[in-house]
């Protein structure tokens, strides 16, 4: 899997914006999309973290270079109040929590 970690400050009063995008993109069926995690720092409710994941390199890029997404992050730029920090890279573990036996 492959992905990338945003450090962003949304503009005061627009999470709910924020979250409207993120419903519709997660719509698209984007080739390649698995999941999108954002974090709400404690000590800044303004300062989060996006944390998104595609099945690999190729699919992410090949998001990442559209026209479409292009026109997806002007939009989402327009929430925030500087441009992101954008950390790209592999997954290289993912973990879950096993459930307990029964019985």
């Amino acid at each position: 899997m492959y992905g990338t970690v945003a450090r962003m400050r949304l503009k005061p009063g627009v999470e709910a914006q924020m979250k409207e995008q993120l419903t519709r993109f997660e719509a698209l069926d984007v080739p390649g999309f698995v999941t999108t995690y954002i974090y709400r720092m404690d000590a800044d409710p303004d300062e989060i973290y996006m944390a998104v994941v595609f099945k690999d390199r190729e699919a992410y890029f090949a998001n990442a270079n559209s026209p479409e997404q292009h026109s997806r992050y002007e939009q989402m730029r327009a929430l925030l109040a500087a441009d992101p920090e954008w950390h790209d890279g592999e997954i290289v573990y993912a973990g879950q929590a096993t459930p307990a036996p029964t019985g």
